[in-house]
């Protein structure tokens, strides 16, 4: 990486952390990393999978040390992260060049502990999809997904996610839907709407269960997402189909009469 242009500062666990003079070079360097890892041969039966996150802002460099905010953002990004993802935020992406940043769209807000405010967390597209690429040309096709909205409802009270909103589930009370239950982690999921479609990704130890009314077979999420079918049941730690307190209804309802 350093050939790339950019500085190693330390190493971080198992990763590695580096600094980049330009948001345009992290940017690069991260789809390389993705596309490299992509490249390398299963070994064991095993694929080599990596997560990668960039910010964009001011550090402090102290004896080899990296502090500060921006630091503070990319570690909880690493925690957001799914394996074969890249992640950087809405600062990030103002500060790429037009001709890259629309490779990076918008998934959902996200807190960052001792951080006012919320911070906008974007997936950026590492590598050429054609599926991807006309599903987002197709504004007007998302437009009109717009006009629909999701209901949960868990205890007797109902939430309602509203297009380009952004919840959380879990047990924890700072959560915007609280599940009282054991088999819940206390930030277990987050539920949003992304290009017209709503999406739940799963962010627990024990996992996300998603049964669709209709489907014979639930899925089971572990540090993944999927897309939300018109109504079902969601199991935070614990299969759906046997209800529980665990486990919360949806729906999605237009918003035209």
């Amino acid at each position: 990486m350093t050939d790339a242009g950019g500085s190693v500062v330390k190493s971080l666990g198992d990763g590695l952390v580096c600094q980049f003079g330009e948001a345009d070079l992290a940017f690069r360097v991260a789809c390389e990393m993705q596309l490299a890892a992509a490249k390398v041969e299963p070994a064991g039966g095993r694929k080599l999978s990596i997560k990668v996150v960039f910010t964009w802002g001011p550090v402090l460099t102290e004896a080899g040390d990296v502090f500060g905010d921006t630091v503070n953002v990319c570690a909880r990004l690493v925690g957001l992260a799914n394996a074969d993802q890249v992640l950087t935020t809405q600062e990030t992406v103002d500060a790429l060049s037009a001709n890259i940043r629309h490779r990076c769209r918008h998934l959902f807000p996200a807190t960052v502990r001792g951080r006012v405010g919320e911070v906008d967390v974007y997936d950026v597209l590492w590598r050429a999809d054609p599926d991807v690429t006309e599903a987002f040309g197709q504004p007007d096709l998302a437009a009109a997904r717009r006009e629909w909205i999701l209901k949960l409802t868990y205890g007797g009270e109902t939430v309602v996610v509203e297009p380009r909103g952004s919840v959380k589930v879990g047990r924890d009370k700072s959560n915007d839907v609280v599940v009282n239950s054991t088999k819940a982690s206390r930030v277990h999921a987050r539920i949003f709407e992304r290009g017209g479609h709503f999406v739940v990704a799963d962010q627990s130890s024990n996992g996300t269960y998603v049964a669709i009314d209709g489907n014979t077979r639930e899925l089971t999420l572990r540090r993944e997402e999927t897309v939300l079918g018109e109504r079902g049941y969601i199991g935070l730690g614990a299969p759906a189909g046997g209800n529980g307190d665990h486990v919360l209804r949806y729906r999605l309802e237009s918003r035209k009469p």
